[in-house]
């Protein structure tokens, strides 16, 4: 049986996972056993964390525009119904920007839904 030794191949898998774990605290930034627990962490909660953003944008959009509709004296669903209704295609995060942004426009917005009794 031949003896097989890492060389450069090893120091460069080495020095890809402590690059990686540059910033990290102690040993987790120049052990590479420990380093490289911790970049693969990193990696799952990051790839977990992409997915949460959506979710949780989601609900900072829903909430100004709820926000919005009790302001008008309106509920956040007939808001949104009667936009569909009256064909308005502004999508939740649009609507929330409109709120952020341009706040005449959003008035506007809100005077043409309010002229619509709901069903």
């Amino acid at each position: 049986m031949i003896r097989v030794k890492k060389g450069t191949v090893g120091r460069r898998k080495h020095k890809k996972i402590l690059l990686l774990a540059k910033g990290y605290k102690g040993a987790h930034s120049s052990l590479f056993k420990i380093a490289k627990q911790q970049v693969l962490k990193g990696l799952k909660k990051s790839y977990i964390d992409r997915k949460l953003k959506k979710r949780f944008f989601r609900k900072i959009w829903i909430l100004r525009l709820n926000a919005i509709a009790k302001f008008y004296n309106l509920n956040y669903n007939i808001f949104l119904f009667n936009l569909k209704k009256m064909n308005i295609q502004l999508n939740r995060k649009i609507l929330s920007q409109i709120s952020i942004y341009d706040f005449i426009t959003l008035k506007n917005i809100v005077k043409r839904v309010k002229g619509i009794e709901p069903l």
